[in-house]
C-alpha cells in the first residue's frame, strides 16, 4: 500500500520549513521504502501539526512516532552497525535538538521582526486581509508563550546566543570527521540531525544560530554532502 508524508512544501531554499518534516522525509529516503509527499494542511491534521504519514489504513503523526512505525511495520532498524553505547548518543543528540535547539530556531524565525517578514509571514496569506493582522498577532502571542512557558523565551538573546552556541558546538564534535553522523553509515540520528543543520544554516533568516553554523566547517560540509546525496534538486525560494 503507498505511503504518503504530508509536508509543508519547499520554502526559503529548503526542502521544507520544518526541520520535524525534513527529518521525516529523510528517514523515509533512508528507508528505501516508495512513498510519496503531499501539501498537508494542519486544520486536518490528527494532532494539528505536520508532518503525518499515511501508511496504507494507518495514520500516524509525530516525526518520531513515524520513525517508530516504520521501524516496527516494516522491519527497519535505522541504527543497524552502531554499538549500544552510539545508539544511546544518537539519540540524545536528537531530542538535543528536537526539545532544544528548536526553540532557538522558533525563536529567531518568529520573534525577530525582520525574518518574520520575510517567512513566517506568508503563511497568514491564505487569511481573509481583514482577519490577518489579529490572526497574526495571535499566533505571535501564543508563540511567545510557549516560548515563556518552555524556558527558552525567558533569557536575553545574548543568552539564547550561548546555548544555541553550545548545541552546535556538541554536533560538530560528535560528527568530528565522519561522512555521516555516527560513522561510515547513515543512521536514524542523520535525518534530525541534517534537518536542524540545514534549518539553521539557511542564510534565508539571519540570527546567531545561522552564523555560528556558517563558521563551523565540518557542520558546513556535512550539509553540502546530505544534500548533493538525499536532494540533488536544489529546493527553491
Amino acid at each position: 500500500m503507498a505511503i504518503t508524508l504530508y509536508t509543508f512544501g519547499r520554502y526559503w531554499g529548503l526542502p521544507d520549513p520544518s526541520p520535524f518534516v525534513m527529518k521525516a522525509d529523510l528517514l523515509l529516503k533512508l528507508s528505501r521504502l516508495p512513498y510519496e509527499t503531499a501539501r498537508g494542511d494542519m486544520r486536518k491534521a490528527p494532532k494539528g501539526k505536520l508532518p503525518f504519514l499515511r501508511d496504507g489504513e494507518t495514520v500516524v503523526a509525530d516525526s518520531t512516532l513515524i520513525r517508530l512505525h516504520l521501524e516496527q511495520k516494516h522491519g527497519i532498524d535505522f541504527d543497524r552497525g552502531l554499538s549500544v553505547r552510539d545508539r544511546g548518543v544518537a539519540w540524545s543528540v536528537e531530542k538535543m535538538l528536537e526539545d532544544h535547539m528548536y526553540w532557538a530556531l522558533i525563536y529567531w524565525r518568529w520573534m525577530d521582526a525582520d525574518n518574520f517578514a520575510k517567512g513566517p509571514k506568508a503563511f497568514f496569506k491564505r487569511a481573509p486581509a481583514l482577519l490577518r493582522p489579529m490572526i497574526e498577532r495571535a499566533v505571535l502571542k501564543r508563540i511567545r508563550k510557549n516560548l515563556h512557558g518552555q524556558g527558552f523565551g525567558r533569557h536575553s538573546d545574548a543568552e539564547k546566543a550561548v546555548m544555541a552556541s553550545r548545541c552546535i558546538e556538541a554536533l560538530s564534535q560528535v560528527l568530528g570527521e565522519g561522512r555521516y553522523f555516527m560513522g561510515a553509515q547513515p543512521c536514524g540520528a542523520d535525518s534530525t540531525v541534517f534537518a536542524f543543520i540545514a534549518a539553521g544554516l539557511t542564510p534565508y533568516f539571519q540570527s546567531p544560530v545561522q552564523q555560528k553554523l556558517a563558521v563551523t566547517p565540518n557542520l558546513v560540509a556535512y550539509h553540502e554532502r546530505m544534500m548533493a546525496e538525499f536532494y540533488p534538486d536544489p529546493p527553491k525560494q
